[in-house]
Formats: structure tokens, sequence, C-alpha cells
């Protein structure tokens, strides 16, 4: 299970070194994809076959806007990332922009993926999620989640 927080600093040549943590769960080759709420997923190539699968795998998805949406949003940005001996992974130009990452980044492990924020992205985000985490709890338990 990918948990945990950490702070890293993107290098001049626009290499991040992945958390070992991270490593050691997620292997030698990663996939980078924009994420939702200005930050980028990062996925194990095993947990993206199954995600790129459910994503255009259904029924009709061809069919349906949203879905076709989603699918050129989520799978035509995607990147292939090997992740270097020393643990670094280079982060391609379009996936920077898009998260607005500045030098500074925050690894968030989310069970099965890792996200990537920009580090004062990420601080202003879950400084609001903080101020209404009771009220979320309380929502998600009212509609039988947690």
């Amino acid at each position: 299970m990918l948990i945990g927080t950490y702070s890293h600093t993107i290098d001049d040549k626009n290499r991040l070194s992945l958390p070992s943590k991270f490593r050691k769960e997620m292997g030698k080759n990663v996939v980078v994809t924009p994420g939702l709420d200005s930050c980028l997923f990062v996925f194990t190539a095993k947990e993206w076959e199954t995600i790129s699968g459910n994503l255009s795998g259904r029924e009709g998805s061809m069919l349906q806007a949203d879905n076709r949406s989603l699918n050129r949003y989520l799978l035509g940005m995607a990147v292939e990332v090997e992740v270097d001996a020393a643990g670094r992974m280079l982060l391609p130009d379009h996936l920077r922009t898009r998260a607005k990452l500045q030098s500074k980044v925050v690894f968030i492990g989310v069970r099965d993926r890792v996200e990537i924020w920009d580090e004062a992205t990420w601080k202003s985000y879950s400084a609001e999620v903080e101020k209404r985490a009771d009220a979320l709890a309380e929502k998600l338990s009212q509609a039988g989640m947690i």
C-alpha cells in the first residue's frame, strides 16, 4: 500500500527522485498521467493496466462523450517513465506544466497510486481539506462510504 507524504526537489534536468519507500513498491517502470485537483498520478505498470482497462473497457464507453473525454485526458497524456538506478525519473514538460510544478514538489501516497503536487498548491489544498475534514467524514458516513 502506498501511503505517506514526502517532499523533493526537481533538478535542473527535470528529474525528481521517487521516494525510496515508493520505489520499493512501484518498481523500475511507472506510468505518469494528469491527475485531478492539479496534481499528477503515478501508477505501477500493473495498476495502470487495470485502470486503463476499466476506463476504456466498458460496453458503450466509446459512445459516451464524458467517457471519451476522460479517456483522452488520462490515456492520451499518460507517459511510461523509467526510474533509474538512483531512483530518479524524468518528468515530461507537458505533465510538469499541466500540474504547474515548480522546483519543490510533494509526493503523496494514496493507496494504489502516488500523487505529485507542487508544494505550494499541496499546502493550500490540504489546509482547505483539513478545515472540512469533519464535514467530509460525516457526509461519507451518511452515504455509507465509511
